[in-house]
């Protein structure tokens, strides 16, 4: 799956689930503090990514999770290609 695919899921569900509006969704946005995605949200997330890409989340990884690129790049480097 390319970059900008994940991107798109991403951010789709991210609008979706969390009520979030697409020019909320820069890059460089603290999932935290400019997305207001709390700690349990993060369980959510986790499950989520499992079942859309097929990928293993650990607290680990969502502790290392700070931006939305850094979401972008895990999802990137841990999908099934």
């Amino acid at each position: 799956m390319d970059r900008s695919t994940i991107i798109e899921k991403i951010n789709e569900f991210l609008i979706e689930e969390f009520e979030l509006e697409e020019d909320q969704l820069s890059k460089d946005a603290l999932l935290k503090e400019d997305l207001d995605i709390e700690s349990l949200d993060f369980v959510d997330i986790a499950v989520i990514l499992e079942n859309m890409f097929g990928i293993k989340v650990t607290s680990e990884h969502l502790s290392k999770i700070i931006t939305l690129n850094d979401l972008y790049d895990f999802v990137f480097e841990h999908s099934i290609k």
